[in-house]
């Protein structure tokens, strides 16, 4: 019983990278399958897909496509209510689920400003008023998951679907040096460090992009260690 992961290009795409942590870090079983968002076969590629249109997609054992990363995080949740894909303890999934929606929904001047790029540090990049607006609403959403976390690195103590769709925040908070507490750097840290970041990231540097779909404004810096 194996679900079938259609993914983007791991360097750039952020929802991707949600997708795939869903069922990564939770030991679920899985085959990642690319799409070719930059070489123009995506849409012959999503077509098997149909009505699904962008990455992730998950097709389940039994047939069935999931297209849009929220209905995929509730299907996973549903089918393996023992993975802990959610926070244990209502009052934390009832916040988990909150952050997950105002993500898909929100943070329109960080995504659009920053896009994910896993290969560099943008060090000249200076943000916009409404980028530092979106990154303090980050902010103040991460405190308040933390404000009654049990032990443990992750916005809920333990991993869950909260830090899966807050993993590309993280991403462009290094990739573009942006000004974030320190509480935050730290935040960002453990999930940069994380195994299965790290293994992302090093099979998206196995692929070159002439050109880079995402050029420096100017000098770049080493990928945080």
């Amino acid at each position: 019983m194996t679900y079938d992961l259609y993914i983007g290009d791991r360097t750039f795409s952020s929802w991707s990278l949600r997708g795939w942590l869903m069922l990564h870090k939770f030991d679920l079983p899985y085959r990642a399958h690319m799409i070719g968002l930059y070489d123009g076969t995506m849409a012959a590629d999503m077509a098997p897909l149909a009505p699904a249109r962008l990455v992730p997609a998950l097709r389940t054992p039994e047939g069935d496509v999931i297209g849009e990363s929220l209905a995929i995080a509730e299907t996973l949740a549903e089918r393996h209510p023992n993975a802990g894909l959610w926070p244990a303890e209502p009052a934390a999934r009832i916040r988990a689920r909150w952050l997950c929606a105002e993500m898909v929904g929100g943070f329109g001047a960080l995504r659009g400003g920053c896009p994910m790029q896993l290969a560099y540090v943008d060090a000249d990049f200076v943000p916009t008023d409404a980028i530092k607006a979106d990154l303090a609403r980050v902010e103040t959403l991460w405190a308040f998951a933390r404000e009654k976390a049990v032990d443990g690195p992750w916005l809920f103590g333990a991993y869950s679907l909260a830090d899966a769709f807050f993993a590309p925040v993280c991403a462009r908070i290094a990739g573009y040096n942006l000004p974030v507490s320190d509480a935050a750097q730290a935040y960002c840290h453990t999930t940069l460090s994380d195994p299965a970041f790290r293994e992302w990231r090093a099979e998206g540097l196995k692929t070159t992009y002439d050109p880079f779909p995402y050029p420096p404004v100017g000098r770049t810096a080493e990928w945080p260690a």
